[in-house]
């Protein structure tokens, strides 16, 4: 009498997810890792943009810039407009609509880099379920030293494009993410950023088919906050060029 082989478990299918895109160092690994996952596939990237200035609403970078971003990275974007300033209200609702977008093409989860602030995942949990969707955080729960050494250590370009001056001394914008810089950090100074000492622009890494050209504008001081602008560059990449201001990185 024949042995019966064991049979084997049946392959889960790959589900389609949106990235919650900030064109920061958390959101870029979050997608590294999604991309290897074998569980999940990224079909699109999700953004703000203010309709006023024409820039992304946390890291002020400009949609050109942030479409030439996409671009190398061989995805869409979604781009939800916000007036300026904007209500609760009117972003739930511009944000709800973007969402019904994405069910309609059979996307019942986005993404996000969030690593352990517990009151920014209730809200994202809570916005996606009112809408009858799920949040996924690939980088949860892991250390943030941990977090930013594997970023560095994965060959990804980043630089410091906004400071919270109460926090981290001004000079560190437009700044290299790398070993050094995470040395140079003060005493409670989350090492990912991770409370909004900074956030960060990046331009290169693994999953980016040609590094984003840019240059170094006006460095700006806003409510708090030092803002190095960016300009979108053509012609030969300079970016890993120390700054100089007004010309290609």
């Amino acid at each position: 009498m024949p042995v019966a082989q064991p049979t084997k478990p049946a392959s889960q299918p790959v589900k389609p997810v949106w990235l919650a895109w900030s064109g920061g160092k958390d959101s870029a690994l979050a997608l590294y890792h999604l991309q290897r996952s074998g569980r999940l596939r990224v079909t699109r990237l999700l953004t703000t943009v203010t309709d006023v200035y024409q820039r992304t609403s946390m890291h002020g970078l400009r949609r050109e810039l942030l479409r030439r971003q996409a671009a190398a990275l061989g995805l869409d974007v979604v781009e939800v407009v916000l007036p300026v300033p904007c209500s609760n209200e009117e972003y739930g609702a511009r944000m709800a609509r973007a969402l019904a977008a994405a069910r309609a093409e059979g996307v019942n989860a986005v993404a996000f880099g969030d690593i352990f602030l517990e009151d920014v995942r209730a809200f994202r949990e809570k916005q996606l379920a009112a809408v009858g969707m799920e949040a996924v955080f690939p980088l949860w729960g892991r250390d943030t030293g941990e977090v930013a050494r594997e970023f560095i250590g994965l060959g990804f370009a980043a630089r410091l494009v906004c400071v919270d001056a109460a926090r981290l001394d001004p000079a560190f914008v437009g700044r290299r993410y790398d070993e050094q810089l995470l040395r140079e950090l003060p005493p409670g100074v989350d090492p990912c950023g991770e409370r909004g000492e900074f956030h960060t622009f990046v331009w290169d890494g693994p999953i980016f088919r040609a590094p984003v050209r840019h240059a170094a504008g006006e460095v700006v001081h806003r409510d708090g906050l030092v803002v190095q602008d960016l300009l979108p560059v053509d012609g030969p990449d300079q970016s890993s060029a120390p700054l100089r201001q007004r010309e290609p990185w």
